[in-house]
């Protein structure tokens, strides 16, 4: 079955279940599907979700904003990625982090409660098997950043990322999901500075790029 533009047989939540077990999943839980436009806020700081999300078309990214209006990105979603399931899990839990739409971009929303109570097997089993790996790769994404963040220097940071993507990827050549500003925003390090030092690792024959293109060398 396909909505938008993505099978969503293929996404991480519907993962194990075929094009027909998908449409009965979806028939007693009722999703709901919106469409947003580049940099309209999908999700705000500070409501409450009793809903995940899934990207079927286009692509946003999770962000946190503090009260000073500083940005630092917490991760980038793609068609079929899924969001603020941990959230929508914990009914009344104010979220922490926004979701802005990068393009034109369509949601479908899927309640939870109704996921948990479907009363259908196997398909039950298939939706809860994959709620649990999903949070457990997101908890793995989120202490990954904090192990960028945490070190020192801007050098130590950028190191840090550049050799997770290696590790990730399985190769010293990788494209990065960032521009320069967004992966700025995601270490936590002021623009200028992160090229510089970019620049030198560069000259030291430490990495080589083109854009969001990477080597380790």
């Amino acid at each position: 079955m396909e909505i938008g533009t993505y099978p969503l047989e293929k996404t991480s939540i519907f993962q194990g279940a075929d094009a027909q077990q998908v449409q009965k999943m979806l028939g007693v839980i009722l999703p709901s599907i919106k469409t947003y436009a580049r940099g309209e806020t999908i999700c705000r700081a500070g409501e409450t979700v009793s809903s995940l999300g899934i990207v079927l078309a286009g692509g946003a990214t999770i962000e946190l904003c503090d009260a000073w209006g500083n940005r630092s990105i917490i991760e980038r979603l793609e068609p079929g990625e899924v969001f603020a399931e941990a959230y929508a899990c914990l009914p009344g839990e104010p979220l922490m982090v926004s979701v802005t739409a990068d393009a034109p971009t369509r949601v479908m929303f899927l309640g939870v409660s109704r996921m948990l109570s479907m009363g259908l097997e196997p398909e039950q089993a298939i939706l809860t098997t994959n709620l649990l790996r999903i949070m457990a790769r997101k908890n793995v994404t989120l202490s990954q950043r904090m192990m960028n963040i945490s070190a020192r220097t801007i050098r130590a940071r950028l190191l840090s990322y550049l050799s997770q993507q290696a590790i990730r990827t399985g190769s010293s050549r990788f494209t990065i999901p960032f521009n320069r500003q967004e992966l700025a925003d995601y270490l936590g390090v002021e623009r200028s500075a992160l090229s510089a030092q970019m620049s030198k690792m560069k000259e030291e024959g430490l990495i080589d790029y083109r854009k969001n293109a990477f080597e380790v060398l």
